[in-house]
């Protein structure tokens, strides 16, 4: 398999930094509706002059997302659930108005709760937001002690979510791109890398297709059950759609063995051939189809291949001519592993960590209140919001946000201040306001909309900005307010990383060998599934897993010396790791060829799997090699279909029994 962007990579960090900032497809279109969002969200509030207008505008970029179908659920979602959760303030607002101590108790109580919901349950995408806007609702009492005026006050909260939401939903309903579009459009993209692999890639186009590759079919399925429930395509044509992700993480896989290596697998003029027509499907799909009744016709000089490469020659044959053909059935992949249902995780009540994380994430939110509270300085609130914005349920997870908030909020405060002082004195209507708060808004949301190596610090640099140039209900020029929300900014994060560092710390490293496990009975699967649909199917899924790894070995980075495993123990999990990801495309390939060979293979990476659990460990292998099937052992200077799976796994395999010093419970096998 192509290695991950980041061991490619050699123009630096400024290249790196460069490339997550560069265009990608559907995210001008994402940057440009947010802003439009974000502007006439400011038209409302400049209107009817509700109080906290910035924070209104920032909503904006919770609710919305790269599709319609997602960015109105979430909206519909959202005003229902804060319409629950005011009516409970209201009720708690009738006893603890007068009573500040109750008061600052219910706001924790509170908090707790939707927090512990954030982590344990269903309502994490919205829990944390809902948590700050409730207390920031009973926070407003503190200074209303009017039942009249606080009832007010609270109303004014719901109106935070109802005004964006209400603007969201209008405008995705308009121009939002349809979730099938959206499935369509990196389908599309995703053949045009592959045409562009067979030819002649540049290192751009190298890079671009591992970052591809090992997405596997990323938001796709999630685009396609999302049209499936909107009713707006037909049944056949989602179902075709389906196969043809599946069909197109195939090619990508046989794509990536015809060139990996100084010889290609496939002569050149069949390369051509593969790829004219590869760019001749993604046009189809670029159009808003699915290429079907493709042709692909044999010539004499396939005769001429090394079984290897005919046999890759067939499945790509295969994958290309039914590529939106559906299969009758497509067997599960792990019935077992299905989630199970309900509103809240099957560890809610038993893993104390949804505990720790919400009484983490409260103390470093209450403290900041009182600290502006006993400081009587109310300009610095914004570290109270900044500890829900921030917190995550790992400390790296936590830290990784927080950097990226610390260099966005310095960012979007700059540029917030730049405006203040060169632009919004020369202001003079609501539009020009509007047309500020819509460059700004494009800019942060062409960051938050890329990679999520860097989207916090988009949600961050619109903060800040929103925070220094919608100060009340008009055009204003107090420095001193965005100077006081800045540094109110900064607070929250530093507090917020103080106790997620010290307090109950969680690291992603205890994730890492279950999940290779997981990976490598998935694999187990991948070698055993007959039908040829099935193995597609179990591929897909296998280049998820591997990219939810590689993303949480890549987090480590994040996490402090106290906590973080050694330098030895990264690179062998992360050179495990990669050996087990070069096994998905040989297995699609060489799995059923021979029913014992593949057995011998699924024993194999089930003892592996088996070594990677808790206090497992793995058993010296012995040397034992899967049969070979004798029509398909090399031929010239060609490896055979079972070399393919059989050294990449033999080398897994060293790397794993080797002794392998872990931390804590993650102590390993002795060879």
């Amino acid at each position: 398999m192509a290695l991950p962007v980041d061991d490619r990579r050699t123009g630096g960090r400024f290249n790196e930094i460069i490339a997550l900032l560069g265009p990608s497809p559907g995210r001008r279109e994402f940057a440009t509706r947010q802003a439009l969002i974000c502007a006439l969200t400011t038209l409302v509030v400049q209107i009817y002059q509700t109080p906290d207008a910035a924070l209104t505008v920032y909503l904006v970029f919770f609710l919305n997302r790269a599709d319609r179908a997602t960015s109105l659920i979430m909206n519909m979602i959202m005003l229902l659930v804060m319409t629950t959760v005011i009516t409970l303030v209201i009720v708690i607002t009738m006893f603890v108005i007068d009573q500040p101590v109750w008061r600052v108790a219910s706001i924790a109580i509170l908090s707790f709760v939707l927090l512990f919901l954030t982590s344990a349950s269903k309502l994490r995408p919205l829990g944390a937001t809902i948590a700050l806007i409730a207390g920031y609702a009973l926070d407003l009492l503190g200074a209303n002690h009017s039942g009249e005026v606080a009832t007010r006050a609270l109303l004014y909260a719901w109106l935070f979510v109802a005004i964006p939401a209400g603007v969201s939903i209008a405008v995705n309903l308009l121009i939002a791109p349809a979730p099938r579009r959206l499935a369509e459009r990196a389908l599309g993209e995703r053949l045009e890398l592959c045409a562009a692999m067979l030819r002649s890639p540049d290192a751009a186009t190298r890079a671009a297709f591992s970052a591809n590759l090992l997405e596997g079919p990323a938001e796709v399925p999630a685009w396609l059950k999302l049209a499936a429930a909107e009713k707006t395509s037909r049944p056949s044509d989602i179902a075709a759609l389906r196969q043809a992700m599946d069909s197109t993480t195939a090619i990508l896989l046989l794509v990536d063995l015809v060139t990996q290596g100084s010889e290609a697998l496939l002569p050149l003029n069949l390369r051509y051939r593969i790829a004219h027509l590869l760019d001749e499907m993604a046009s189809i799909l670029r159009l808003g189809g699915y290429p079907e009744e493709i042709v692909f016709d044999a010539t004499e000089d396939e005769e001429k291949l090394p079984a290897v490469a005919a046999a890759l020659l067939a499945d790509l044959r295969d994958a290309l001519t039914r590529f939106a053909e559906p299969s009758p059935s497509i067997p599960s992949e792990n019935p077992a592993a299905k989630p199970d249902g309900g509103f809240f995780l099957g560890d809610a009540f038993s893993n104390p960590e949804h505990v720790q994380y919400a009484l983490k994430t409260t103390a470093a939110a209450m403290f900041c209140y009182g600290l502006y509270l006993m400081l009587d300085w109310p300009g610095i609130h914004t570290s109270f919001l900044t500890c829900y914005i921030v917190a995550l349920p790992t400390t790296a997870e936590t830290v990784e946000k927080l950097t990226l908030r610390i260099l966005g909020c310095v960012l979007g405060a700059a540029i917030g201040i730049a405006a203040i002082v060169f632009v919004i004195a020369s202001l003079t209507s609501i539009g020009s306001l509007m047309a500020l708060v819509f460059f700004g808004a494009f800019g942060a949301a062409w960051v938050a909309g890329g990679s999520p190596r860097i989207s916090y610090a988009g949600f961050q640099i619109a903060f800040a900005f929103f925070l220094c140039v919608i100060q009340g209900p008009a055009p204003a020029f107090d420095m001193q307010t965005a100077r006081d929300r800045v540094i109110g900014i900064l607070i929250g994060n530093i507090v917020i990383s103080l106790v997620f560092i010290h307090v109950w710390p969680v690291s992603v490293a205890r994730r890492i060998d279950p999940a290779i496990g997981a990976l490598l009975r998935r694999l187990s699967t991948l070698a055993q599934t007959a039908s040829l649909s099935g193995r597609r199917a179990v591929a897909s899924g296998s280049l998820t897993a591997y990219g939810a790894v590689e993303r949480d070995l890549g987090l480590l980075a994040f996490e402090p010396g106290s906590i973080r495993p050694s330098p030895d123990w990264l690179e062998k999990r992360s050179r495990a790791l990669r050996e087990t990801a070069s096994l998905i495309g040989p297995l699609l390939l060489a799995a059923d060829r021979s029913p014992d060979g593949s057995a011998a293979f699924a024993r194999r990476l089930d003892r592996l799997a088996d070594g990677l659990a808790p206090d497992g460990s793995v058993p010296n292998s012995g040397g034992s090699q899967a049969a070979p099937d004798h029509d398909l052992m090399p031929v010239g200077n060609s490896r055979g279909l079972w070399g393919l799976v059989n050294e990449p796994l033999t080398t897994l395999e060293r790397t794993i029994m080797q002794p392998i010093a872990r931390e804590g419970r993650l102590d390993h096998a002795q060879a």
